[in-house]
């Protein structure tokens, strides 16, 4: 008998005769045990088995047996497991009467129950794991409400998420960089490439409020600020090739006022684009190569990001639905500074304490981006099998 006939002849976890299978799953776990999750996952073999018999597959197909695959492996793994419990069931039924062999059995069964509880547990891990994927985005951090203290919070923003480029080893180009008079930033923006880029970094897509005592007053009173932070996707070449005969280029020297440095050479760096008059800048580099390359890739990201918007008729659709108005009541996340806290609001978020070490951008943000991640992914497998059980519903 093939697997895949074996596996619709029985469920997939028989909890009725395997006690030690039973669990409590948290709001994060797939319930195993569900008819409609384990008829998802007999379909989910079914398509591996057409996928990978096929002869010639498209992009699509071959993406999709890339996505499941590690599933139905885990799946294979259950269902042989469930074959040796099987056949111990029958040499116990033959050997009943000696008692040495009997507990052999027994022993052996306890082994293969323990081994199902741990593939159980991988099935979970692979069901909720997030797709990541080679790319890059344009990060924009612009300062929001409470003045000087939200643009000196943005800057620090800022740097985080240069620190934890750095320790995630991706590629990263400041891209812009408005400074404000004592030492914030009203707005700047950083290009960042490199594997799971696209797909963390939309976790620190919205609002994020800071509360704490400013350092510019002496009063003592609790401060509450905003930083919207938006993130843009990166186009390839392909995506969006810009003919150079509508760009013009200018160049002119680096000067202090919005950039990091006073350059004394000509390499800052003006991109128009003529037919739509889009205009952008970079200095922040002192190579007029580097400045060119980002300001380039900048480009053709702000005028995908308008292509985007002409297609759905919503001017600023995607940077408005991140960051919405700047307003506090639409935090995503809260930095609290007297309580030393990192509360993330959203589903999948938790507290975090230390906030210091939070801000050094290392694992602390990525484990957070991760369980958001791995939220988002439960939520949409909870969608994918409620829609497969209306079909499966309907055709039958």
């Amino acid at each position: 008998m093939s697997l895949l006939r074996y596996l619709f002849n029985r469920p997939l976890c028989n909890v009725e005769k395997f006690s030690l299978l039973r669990k409590c799953y948290s709001q994060n776990a797939v319930n195993l045990s569900d008819p409609a999750v384990q008829k998802y996952l007999k379909h989910l073999m079914l398509e591996h088995d057409e996928l990978h018999t096929k002869s010639r597959r498209s992009a699509e197909e071959n993406q999709r047996l890339y996505e499941i695959k590690p599933i139905v492996n885990v799946l294979d793994q259950r269902i042989t497991l469930y074959d040796s419990i099987e056949s111990l069931k029958e040499l116990n039924k033959k050997e009943n009467e000696d008692e040495e062999v009997r507990k052999m059995i027994k022993e052996e069964a306890q082994i293969y129950l323990k081994r199902i509880k741990e593939i159980d547990s991988e099935l979970q891990s692979v069901l909720l794991e997030p797709n990541l994927s080679e790319g890059g985005i344009l990060l924009e951090v612009t300062a929001g409400a409470g003045g000087q203290e939200a643009m000196l919070f943005a800057r620090e923003l800022f740097e985080l998420y240069e620190s934890y480029a750095n320790y995630k080893d991706w590629e990263v180009d400041i891209a812009s960089f408005e400074k404000s008079d004592i030492g914030g930033i009203r707005k700047a923006s950083m290009l960042i490439s490199g594997y799971g880029v696209p797909e963390l970094m939309s976790m620190e897509a919205g609002v994020h409020r800071v509360q704490r005592i400013p350092a510019t007053e002496k009063g003592g009173r609790i401060h509450t600020s905003t930083v919207s932070v938006a993130v843009l996707p990166q186009p390839t070449e392909i995506e969006l090739n810009i003919p150079e005969r509508d760009i013009t280029i200018e160049t002119k020297r680096a000067s202090g006022a919005g950039g990091q440095h006073v350059n004394t050479t000509d390499s800052a760096v003006r991109l128009i684009h003529v037919p739509t008059g889009t205009v952008v800048e970079c200095q922040e580099g002192r190579s007029q190569i580097k400045n060119k390359e980002i300001a380039m890739q900048k480009l053709r990201t702000v005028l995908l990001q308008k292509q985007v918007e002409e297609q759905t008729s919503k001017t600023q659709q995607q940077r408005k639905s991140q960051v919405g108005s700047g307003n506090r009541n639409e935090k995503i996340r809260t930095y609290n500074y007297p309580q030393d806290r990192v509360t993330e609001h959203r589903d999948g978020g938790s507290t975090l304490h230390s906030l210091k070490t939070f801000m050094e951008g290392g694992e602390q943000l990525e484990q957070l981006q991760e369980n958001l991640l791995k939220q988002q992914r439960y939520q949409a497998l909870i969608e994918e099998i409620q829609e497969f059980t209306k079909k499966y519903e309907g055709s039958g």
